[in-house]
């Protein structure tokens, strides 16, 4: 992994303008936020920043206004959410530079916060624009970059900044980053890699990837059928993309030359119909789905199989569920392959890295999100790490 700078490389900021991007696009309900595990992310780097005396400004997007100003998208909106969280009042700032900043970077006192207004107003934002870089940059001593989840665009506050202020990680970002390069960038071997959802045409990338790095790929969800398909199996109506039959014997052909052991399903739940308990449901084994049903989970020896290939290894990366876990009981693979993967990672056999909003849901849904070694509230930036892209954000620390 490359090195980047973090909060422990600063000396003392007493006094200093902190410029701090942070993620607070925070999903809202009756002009509140329903979900603050963003800002509870944050939380620890702006503390710090504040009670080491810093002047700390919080930069954020919230929406997508597309370069235009609507009064819905102000991160005002989130300001009393942001202030419950830290426990401490923070200034709304109505713009992102110029004059008022200025004058609003007078009036905080050492330890104190403020919130910028939402930076995808202006189109240098998304752009990338230097000049607009270069004008947020302007109010700042030093960069912290405490948002993985927008690491992934090339925006002025995630990547521009940073090449006009000294560059640091946020707390949240240095985790992250720590606990990526373990699950992949230097990771203990054998490796495994956990990757379902519902289309391979959604993670090509991905498994082409991974097929390189990791012993074992273990394919499920709706992605399984379609390499089950390319071995010759009758899927049924399942959910299916035939088309990419050639696809997936290439990524096939490819594990076996990497030395990687691609693990599908070989026996299977499905159904005449998609819905909760339904009476037409029952497991057999990939060979005998019928014409009119449809797989829906990883059948119970799969997953006991399944289970032992993680007792052998020392490293999991896993995006996606193994079946619909969304309806019971499509859930059992993916809760009972998450709990396996959680008492070994306790037991301290298994580091543990998920990530991608699917795969959070699945595995609070199994209630082990917090028994992984580290669990990515990131999507598209988790993603594009497990495609092997660079991440601008990430990369702009360690230029």
């Amino acid at each position: 992994m490359s090195s980047f700078r973090t909060l422990d490389d600063l000396g003392d900021v007493t006094g200093k303008v902190a410029l701090v991007r942070v993620d607070l696009n925070l999903p809202m309900k009756d002009g509140s936020a329903t979900d603050v595990t963003r800002v509870e992310a944050v939380k620890p780097t702006i503390l710090e920043l504040a009670d080491k005396g810093a002047k700390v400004l919080l930069l954020a997007h919230f929406g997508r206004p597309k370069g235009k100003r609507y009064s819905t998208m102000s991160t005002s909106f989130v300001q009393g959410d942001v202030e419950e969280v830290l426990g401490k009042e923070i200034m709304f700032i109505p713009e992102v530079m110029g004059p008022v900043v200025e004058q609003s970077i007078g009036i905080l006192r050492n330890g104190d916060i403020g919130l910028l207004d939402n930076v995808r107003f202006w189109p240098g934002e998304e752009a990338n624009d230097p000049e607009f870089a270069k004008g947020m940059a302007a109010h700042g001593d030093f960069y912290v970059n405490d948002a993985f989840s927008a690491a992934h665009r090339a925006h002025a506050s995630t990547e521009g900044v940073a090449h006009h202020l000294p560059a640091y990680a946020g707390r949240a970002m240095e985790a992250e980053l720590k606990a990526l390069d373990a699950a992949l960038g230097n990771p203990e071997q054998p490796v495994a890699a956990v990757v379902g959802g519902a289309k391979v045409s959604t993670k090509l990338d991905v498994l082409e990837n991974l097929v390189g790095k990791v012993q074992h790929l273990i394919i499920g969800g709706g992605m399984a059928n379609t390499f089950l398909a390319a071995r010759g199996v009758d899927v049924g109506k399942s959910l299916c993309e035939h088309d990419l039959t050639d696809t997936a014997n290439r990524i096939m052909d490819q594990a076996d030359h990497a030395g990687c052991t691609v693990h599908l399903p070989y026996d299977v739940v499905v159904a005449k119909e998609f819905a909760a308990n339904p009476p037409s449901m029952r497991i057999c084994n990939v060979h005998e789905v019928a014409s009119d049903e449809m797989i829906l989970d990883v059948g119970p020896q799969a997953v006991e199989a399944l289970g032992d290939v993680l007792k052998t290894c020392r490293t999991l990366v896993w995006n996606g569920p193994m079946g619909a876990f969304e309806t019971e009981p499509f859930d059992t693979a993916t809760v009972a392959l998450a709990k396996t993967a959680a008492a070994l990672t306790e037991g301290g056999s298994l580091t543990s890295v998920a990530g991608g909003g699917d795969t959070v849901a699945a595995l609070a849904h199994a209630g082990v999100k917090d028994d992984f070694t580290f669990v990515s509230t990131a999507g598209g930036a988790f993603l594009e790490w497990m495609e092997g892209k660079a991440l601008p954000g990430v990369a702009a620390l360690t230029a």
